[in-house]
């Protein structure tokens, strides 16, 4: 089961969530038949979208990761509530560059130049937006970025996904550590030592360790304090009955007009990738409700 562990250290002076994401990654892979590389970016952002997800305070609250690139894969979304339920898609799936020359996928050149929007959906008249260019296209550095310049918070974020020789999902996780405003210096001193030196967070998993373990190596000495385990999933909310509600917003013309020259219609959930088909005898039906 891929779970979140939300945690302080330090005396709460530093806030700690790691993730295990391995078989929601693996999810989004099934769903969306994704290249190594695009698994590795869908993957990344998922991952970072769950743990950022966990920082929202309310359960009708949303935030979304979206990357407009100009690289082969263009870009992706991912999004989550805040019970860490995720769901997301690349804009272009199969995307087969090669690789870096340490061997590793190389994410950044898939996704080229551009832009990163982080979106919050906290239930006000307008979501908050922010937006960053992307300085790597790595996708943690690009979260770190965002968090020192649009939350002013001083942070430290690892993601990884380790792709299989079958394309299927090895492992997948990371970690965001925050530093809060009375966080003491030697704390932070420290902190930065460790992460200069850990391991790989996939290569950490691979070696048998659970998050519980790289917790423990990441802020064992500072006095660390689990404070929850959130359970990851791979999870969307759309549905026929959902797609019909979207349908009957188009309006009577539009539906008129689409028995009159298809006959039927066939509605995409990107999210999913699930194909909802609405019969001629359907649509006729959706137009009576207006």
């Amino acid at each position: 089961m891929d779970y979140i562990l939300r945690a302080t250290a330090g005396e709460g002076s530093v806030r700690i969530f790691i993730a295990n994401t391995k078989e929601t990654v693996q999810q989004a892979f099934l769903h969306h038949k994704t290249s190594p590389v695009m698994s590795a970016a869908i993957g990344r952002a998922l991952t970072g979208v769950a743990m950022m997800g966990c920082m929202l305070k309310s359960d009708s609250d949303l935030i979304t990761i979206k990357i407009n690139g100009d690289g082969e894969g263009r870009g992706l979304i991912a999004t989550s509530d805040n019970k860490a339920r995720v769901k997301g898609y690349p804009f272009n799936p199969m995307v087969d560059i090669p690789l870096k020359p340490n061997g590793k996928l190389d994410v950044q050149n898939a996704l080229g130049e551009g832009t990163m929007t982080i979106i919050k959906d906290l239930g006000l008249k307008e979501p908050y937006v922010g937006q960053i260019p992307l300085i790597s296209g790595e996708i943690a550095e690009d979260l770190t970025y965002y968090f020192a310049k649009s939350e002013q918070t001083p942070s430290a974020v690892s993601l990884g996904v380790l792709v299989d020789r079958d394309y299927s999902i090895k492992q997948a996780g990371g970690f965001i550590i925050q530093m809060m405003p009375d966080a003491n210096e030697e704390i932070v001193q420290a902190l930065e030592e460790k992460l200069r030196t850990l391991k790989p967070f996939t290569t950490l998993l691979e070696e048998g360790n659970s998050i519980e373990d790289i917790l423990e190596l990441l802020a064992g000495e500072f006095n660390v304090k689990i404070l929850d385990k959130i359970p990851v999933s791979f999870y969307c909310n759309c549905s026929k009955e959902r797609v019909e509600k979207a349908l009957i917003s188009i309006g009577k013309e539009e539906i008129k007009a689409i028995i009159e020259e298809d006959k039927k219609a066939n509605i995409h959930c990107h999210f999913c990738n699930t194909d909802y088909e609405f019969t001629e005898e359907e649509l006729k039906q959706i137009l009576e409700k207006i």
